[in-house]
């Protein structure tokens, strides 16, 4: 897994990956939440609530490429298989792609579990 990234950014970086992560988790919730009632057969809400379910895992950054990929690419088929106006499925696609590029930063569940071990003698 450690392959996945190249390195788990600290400092302002850091911050500043994880701020990106708080927002993008943040807009996925909301753009998820009113489809919560809607019937399961229809495939815009069930991919809406996938990406809610995907948010929780770009919060706390557990999985982040898989998880940044998969936001990426339900956010991009919703903005171009149904009517509507694409762009905030569009503006939720890009931070998961990059999210899914860069890391998710030395303050996440992945730099806990993948990050480099310093062992002490």
């Amino acid at each position: 897994m450690q392959r996945l990234f190249s390195t788990f950014a600290n400092g302002w970086p850091g911050l500043g990956l994880l701020l990106q992560r708080l927002l993008s988790a943040s807009a996925l919730f909301f753009d998820g939440i009113p489809y919560f009632g809607e019937a399961p057969h229809a495939s815009l809400p069930v991919l809406r609530l996938i990406g809610a379910g995907t948010g929780i895992f770009v919060l706390v950054g557990l999985w982040t490429p898989v998880t940044g990929m998969l936001v990426a690419i339900i956010e991009l088929y919703i903005a171009f298989s149904h009517t509507g106006d694409p762009w905030i499925s569009i503006l939720l696609a890009t931070p998961g792609a990059t999210l899914a590029m860069i890391g998710p930063g030395a303050w996440s569940i992945d730099a806990q579990l993948f990050g480099r071990k310093h062992f002490e003698d």
